[in-house]
């Protein structure tokens, strides 16, 4: 069998495996960071893609994940509402706020070097300046209007729980 063979069996049984589950496509943004981010953290895969990632002993959580060299976290495309009162309602009851515990995974090849947690509250506190911020300077100049923000490593040492 060949390299390419082996992956096109790998591809298509990932793949079945993700629909036998109702996890969807695994292949669609960082959904297959988060089946195996799960699977890692013992966790149970959401079934929808908007919403949470995953359900972890208390409830929906939301994972971000990244390649990078340093941990971070990029919470990007954040729908933009019509006064700063409905954009923080939202960010706290129907987006970012809504998940108790945001897990955060660095990969190196295919496997997590390093997982933390933050809780919600902590979330908040380091994002909704920023997208103050961004919601302030508008959007009506960008191709894509909706907001985007990170924490950085810094932060994510300093609020979170390492837990692996």
């Amino acid at each position: 069998m060949t390299p390419e063979q082996k992956f096109q069996k790998l591809f298509e049984e990932m793949y079945t495996l993700c629909e036998e589950n109702n996890w969807g496509d695994p292949f669609s943004y960082a959904r297959s960071r988060e089946i195996h981010m799960a699977g890692v953290l013992g966790h149970k895969v959401a079934e929808d893609y908007s919403g949470a990632d995953a359900f972890d002993e208390i409830g929906e959580c939301e994972y971000k994940s990244t390649i990078g060299k340093n941990i971070n976290a990029t919470y990007n495309g954040i729908s933009v509402q019509d006064t700063w009162e409905q954009q923080e309602e939202y960010i706290l009851n129907k987006k970012i706020g809504k998940y108790e515990n945001h897990y955060y995974a660095r990969y190196k090849g295919g496997k997590i070097a390093e997982v933390w947690k933050l809780k919600a509250e902590d979330v908040l506190k380091l994002l909704m300046p920023k997208i103050k911020q961004k919601f302030e300077e508008g959007t009506s100049n960008k191709k894509d209007p909706r907001i985007g923000v990170s924490i950085p490593m810094k932060d994510i040492t300093k609020f979170g729980e390492r837990i692996k």
